[in-house]
Order: structure tokens, then C-alpha cells, then sequence
């Protein structure tokens, strides 16, 4: 099993390490902190022991921390040496608060270092739902990938992107209007902590005046002892929570390769003259695609679009016409319940061994997951081939606790990214 000192949590994963992502932007001179990583908060009273055990556990070397407070309350980690610093305001929290109408939010607002992406489901921040993107490319990736998800109350996106059923807000109106949280160190003793270390020395200090006092300058009387019986103390035991494993239901991986494979091909045989297809990404949520124009006309690619027979979760054309971006949202995700059967060694060896037979690469690296109480292990592979999923499918579901996260397709060549729960 992989050393507890691994990262838990790699960021560089969640965010695509293909990505560039920053830290922080400035509106009216103030500087917020974006690109948290974000998990549920426990214990809301001590949230300085939650971040500790986080900063050990789940982000290996977060040394700051701040807390979102409301329904479901959060604790938000980033390191230091990553450009974030104490007392930083947090960007997500401002917006969060300030848009709390919204239970479930999709965002991206344009900042001068970037774009800024946010994504809300269900009052809780998602993990990877806080990035400060480089590339305007790689936030509308991201913002389109999630727009085939149904149900969102509020949808924002620059106005240039031209998304229907999307609004543009003033990042700074929304900020100036939200809540203020700061980037707090994680090792410092501070707040409640730092009132309770001086109330308890206190009360010792008290304690101990009364008792050298009772011990020496009194005279001891003799009291008559009245002994009672004690009632009994009812002791009732404490239900704990019952956190399922991440196996117990999971996406089915066979159903996510043969649905990926149905939806991406029928895209990319949109044949267009003068469009270029610019690749197609497939997620558990459905899958989401461009095309580029080298020449022709706006008109053809519409047509095409209408005709292919397919149904569209969301269309959107480029002011200057030359960039149409579409997604198609999958209905019904099948999951299944998948323990893992095989130790973390044995995975590797298996995988090395089927993939050196097949004369190809694979990318693998291990992490831990914490749900609940638990922390459970897994290797993450990513695969490059010529091979569509119709090849995979044997090979890959063979595995127990496995999930495919992720499919991109570009000119003939397939990207596999999934994990594999170790036992």
C-alpha cells in the first residue's frame, strides 16, 4: 500500500495539469484568493482541527485554511508556496454568500488575471468548482462540460461567449456584496482555541489557590456522612454515521465507455466543409464539443447541426461567428457496486504486465480519498491510443472498483483518465 505521506489530494489532477491556473485576482484594489481546494466541515465549533487533520490527511502541506459557513458548511485549503497568503480574502465565499438565492450555481466571471470559474451544486462548492483559469479556452472548456448538468438556478458567463440562457454579472458588485473570509494560518493558535488554553489556566489556576488555602490554614470538622444510592445514568449509545465507501456506487464503467463512444462518434461525424472539429470531452454528465472556421459560412455548420438527428443540451455561436460549441447531456447515469478485489502492488503489476503484452503506455500514480472517517487508496491511470472505447471495454471492466472519469477525442486519438480502488 502507498505511503500515508503521498499527496491525498492532487490538485494538479482535479485541475488538469494540461491547464494553467492561478491564484489570485485583484477588483478595486483588493486582492482575493481563488483556486481553493474545497471539502465538507465537520466540526463547525473547532474548524482549526479539521483543517489540521485536512492539511495531513486530504491536501498534504496546506498551511492555510477558511471556512464557508451557511447550509452545508465547508473548509477551504491552498498552500502558500502555491502564491496564496494569509489574510488574502477568499474569493468564492464573497460569491457564494453574496448569490445565496442560488442553491446551485455555474459561473464564470472575467478577471484580470484570467477567468475565474465557479461551480455550486447543492449549497456545497465543489472540489475542483474554484479555479482561476489562465486560458479562456480552458474555462469554457470547463463551463461547458458542466452546462449539459440539468437544474442549475443561476447560469453566468461572459457576454461575449453569447451562451444562451446565461447572464453576465460585475465580479466586483457581487464581491463587494458577499461576506468577507481570510486565509488563516493552519498551525497558529488563535481564536477559540486561544480562549480556551487561557479560561482552562484559569480555572487550574483557581483550583489550586483553593486548595493549598483548604489544606493548610483550615481545620478539618467531622460531618456526618449520608451515604444515597446513585441513581444509575442511563447511557445511550451514539449512532454513528454510516458513510458508504466510494465502490458502493459507482459509475459503470462499461456504461460510460459505450455511452462516451455513441455520443462522440455521432459528433465527430458532423461533417462540415470549412469547420474543423477542435476535439470532443465525455464525462459522467455527457459530452461537449467545437468547431473552428477555416472558411465558409455560419449558416452550413447550423444546418448540419439540425440535420444530424441529435438532441442538443446547449448551442453557442461566437459573436464573430468563427467558434460553435455544443453539448449533449446523458439522461440516466447507470452506477454499480464494485469492491476492489486487488492490493495496490498487485494492481500495478497487472496493469504493467497487460500493458508491456500490448506494447503501449500507460500513466499511473496512487492517492488516498477521505470519506467520512475512512481513507481509501486508489491508482489513477491515463491512457493515450489509437484504440476507441470499443477495445476497452474487456480489458478495463475486468477490474473491480474501477471508474472512467474521463474521454477526450481528437483526430483519431483517444485520452483515457479513470481510477482504480485498491482493497
Amino acid at each position: 500500500m502507498a505511503d500515508e505521506e503521498n499527496n491525498s489530494v492532487d490538485i494538479d489532477t482535479l485541475r488538469e495539469n494540461s491547464k494553467e491556473w492561478g491564484s489570485s485576482f485583484t477588483v478595486d484594489g483588493v486582492q482575493y484568493a481563488a483556486s481553493v481546494f474545497w471539502e465538507s466541515l465537520q466540526n463547525v465549533d473547532a474548524p482549526f482541527l479539521d483543517a489540521k487533520e485536512a492539511s495531513e490527511n486530504v491536501l498534504v502541506g496546506a498551511d492555510l485554511f477558511c471556512v464557508k459557513h451557511g447550509k452545508s458548511p465547508q473548509l477551504g485549503l491552498c498552500i502558500s508556496s502555491q502564491g496564496f497568503k494569509k489574510g488574502m480574502n477568499v474569493a468564492a465565499v464573497a460569491a457564494v454568500t453574496a448569490m445565496s438565492d442560488s442553491s446551485s450555481l455555474l459561473a464564470v466571471f472575467k478577471v484580470d488575471s484570467g477567468y475565474w470559474y465557479l461551480c455550486v451544486r447543492n449549497d456545497v462548492i465543489l472540489s475542483d468548482g474554484d479555479v482561476l483559469f489562465v486560458k479562456e479556452e480552458d474555462a469554457k472548456e470547463q463551463f461547458m462540460s458542466m452546462l449539459s448538468v440539468p437544474d442549475w438556478s443561476k447560469k453566468i458567463a461572459p457576454a461575449e461567449w453569447g451562451i444562451d440562457e446565461t447572464e453576465q454579472k460585475d465580479i466586483a458588485e457581487v464581491l463587494a456584496s458577499g461576506l468577507d473570509s481570510k486565509l488563516e494560518k493552519i498551525k497558529a493558535l488563535r481564536g477559540t482555541e486561544l480562549l480556551i488554553v487561557v479560561v482552562l489556566s484559569i480555572v487550574v489556576g483557581i483550583w489550586l489557590i483553593m486548595f493549598i488555602s483548604k489544606t493548610f490554614f483550615t481545620t478539618k470538622v467531622q460531618e456526618n456522612v449520608v451515604i444515597t444510592r446513585r441513581a444509575q445514568k442511563k447511557v445511550v449509545a451514539e449512532v454513528a454515521k454510516v458513510v458508504p465507501a466510494p465502490w458502493e456506487s459507482m459509475i459503470d464503467p462499461r456504461w460510460m465507455l459505450e455511452s462516451c463512444r455513441e455520443s462522440i462518434l455521432s459528433l465527430v461525424n458532423i461533417s462540415v466543409p470549412g469547420w474543423q472539429n477542435l476535439g470532443v470531452t465525455c464525462t459522467p454528465s455527457g459530452t461537449v464539443t467545437s468547431w473552428k472556421r477555416d472558411f465558409g459560412r455560419l449558416s452550413w455548420i447550423e444546418m448540419s447541426l439540425a440535420d444530424s438527428g441529435l438532441t442538443f443540451a446547449n448551442k453557442s455561436i461566437e459573436k464573430n461567428g468563427n467558434l460553435v460549441t455544443a453539448s449533449i447531456s446523458f439522461q440516466k447515469v447507470k452506477k454499480i457496486n464494485s469492491m476492489p478485489q486487488k492490493t495496490m502492488n498487485e494492481i500495478y503489476n497487472t496493469i504493467n504486465d497487460l500493458f508491456q503484452s500490448l506494447n503501449l503506455s500507460i500513466s499511473l500514480s496512487d492517492g488516498t480519498l477521505k470519506s467520512g472517517e475512512k481513507i481509501y487508496y486508489f491508482v489513477s491511470f491515463r491512457i493515450n491510443s489509437t484504440y476507441d472505447p470499443e477495445i476497452w471495454v474487456p480489458m478495463l471492466t475486468k477490474f473491480s472498483g474501477l471508474e472512467v472519469n474521463n474521454i477526450y477525442y481528437n483526430k483519431g486519438t483517444w485520452n483515457y483518465e479513470g481510477t482504480i480502488y485498491v482493497q
